[in-house]
């Protein structure tokens, strides 16, 4: 009997040891990755990395998508590893490192931005600003008296537009116009039922949501004027960390535009961030992973068109994490001394 019960004991503890093991082996392959809502591009791209990583059948990998939050409290997350990855702004790490604007009044902020680590960069998209076409409003200047949506409170995208259209304009939100604070989805909803005159969104062209609007009725894109772009307030937006300029082509979202000519707006450089409490094999196996793929899905997929390999480190403001470092030297990208974590 008691022989029995040695063997049983023993038979429990090595299967407890194994389920252990095995909890533990799946526990390594498990990442969060937080994005914006989907609607945007940064959650097309991200949501798009995870899906061509998790179908890596050399990898035993599963990327968690949470689409919900601000950046902002995403890049904070990673700062302590309570996420894997997150959408990285090139704008909002530098409020971060400098502990401004939407982190002034979080103290941990610029501490928590040493611990974040880039895997890499593309663009977020063209500020597309949206209003139907028998709006009445037919430049930035008229939006006086209107309801637009800029972007989710606390965002990223809500500060440089706020800015944008009051060096653009003169006109100051909640004063001269109701910023109106939902979230991206809330607010394609609020547009789609007609409860926004104007909506803004970084985005890539052709972007989805903007194609859903112009599929139900004529739109209009608002844009910047050659002389508003040369502003001394503007020229400091523009070259703000990650700012870029560029044009909307009306062709790309089909007839239902009214505009006959591209629109001059702003743009935004973004990109997949890490924590550097990831190992560099682990960082170094996804990103390679979904580089060698990007390639054939780039064929099924327009939008991803825009993230280049050869433009992956451009524009980033904090180093590389040793792993996605390891990569784009193996491929022949030149790594700048100040991308190179130095621990």
């Amino acid at each position: 009997m008691h022989n029995k019960t040695a063997q049983l004991a023993a038979a429990v503890s090595a299967i407890t040891l194994g389920l252990t093991v095995t909890g533990q082996a799946m526990a390594a392959d498990n990442y969060r990755l937080s994005t914006l809502e989907p609607g945007s591009s940064s959650y097309m791209i991200m949501s798009t990395f995870a899906q061509m990583v998790n179908s890596d059948e050399d990898l035993d990998v599963n990327i968690q998508v949470n689409a919900t939050g601000a950046a902002t409290q995403h890049a904070l997350e990673a700062g302590i590893g309570d996420i894997d990855f997150f959408m990285w702004s090139a704008s909002v790490h530098d409020s971060m490192k400098q502990g401004i604007n939407m982190y002034a009044p979080i103290p941990h902020a610029q501490e928590r931005s040493e611990n974040v680590r880039g895997v890499m960069a593309f663009p977020q998209g063209f500020y597309h600003f949206i209003t139907d076409a028998d709006s009445g409003i037919e430049s930035l200047e008229d939006l006086a008296g209107h309801r637009v949506f800029l972007g989710p409170p606390g965002g990223g995208a809500t500060v440089v537009m706020r800015q944008t259209i009051e060096a653009a304009t003169g006109l100051v939100a909640n004063e001269d116009y109701e910023a109106v604070n939902l979230g991206w989805n809330a607010a394609t909803q609020a547009y789609q039922d007609g409860r926004l005159d104007v909506y803004i969104n970084p985005t890539l062209p052709p972007s989805p949501t903007i194609e859903q609007f112009a599929l139900s009725r004529e739109i209009r894109l608002l844009g910047l004027t050659e002389e508003q772009m040369e502003k001394p307030e503007m020229v400091s937006i523009v070259n703000r960390p990650g700012g870029v300029t560029g044009t909307i082509d009306p062709d790309d979202y089909g007839e239902n535009v009214v505009n006959q000519e591209p629109v001059l707006t702003l743009g935004s450089i973004s990109g997949i961030g890490t924590g550097k409490h990831l190992s560099a094999d682990e960082v170094y196996a996804i990103t390679k992973s979904f580089w060698e793929q990007a390639e054939e899905q780039r064929e099924r997929t327009p939008w991803l068109r825009h993230v280049r390999l050869e433009t992956a480190i451009e524009h980033l403001n904090l180093p590389l994490h040793p792993g996605a470092e390891r990569y784009y030297r193996e491929v022949g990208l030149e790594i700048p001394d100040e991308l190179v974590a130095q621990d």
